[in-house]
């Protein structure tokens, strides 16, 4: 083969750009909602810290992980847009 060959052929990624840029933004997503699961620790191990039963950290936070996979599965099943229309 030679050097004219090789700047011809492209390499075929099974995604798009685009679906590389939203499986980043699924992925902070993830990460967004075990962030929001952290926290609630008590003073001392003496005593219970009833914190770590708050909203945030037992409703919001596994919507938010879960959200983040079903955004993560979109963005593969996500057919990339045709450069020829």
């Amino acid at each position: 083969m030679s050097a004219k060959n090789t700047k011809k052929d492209k390499v075929n990624f099974a995604l798009g750009p685009e679906n590389y840029k939203l499986l980043a933004i699924g992925f902070a997503i993830i990460v967004l909602g075990f962030l929001l699961m952290l926290g609630g620790k008590a003073e001392s191990n003496e005593e219970f810290s009833k914190e770590i039963f708050s909203f945030r950290r037992i409703t919001l936070a596994p919507i938010v992980v879960l959200a983040g996979f079903v955004f993560e599965i979109w963005a593969i099943m996500k057919r990339p847009k045709d450069p020829e229309k």
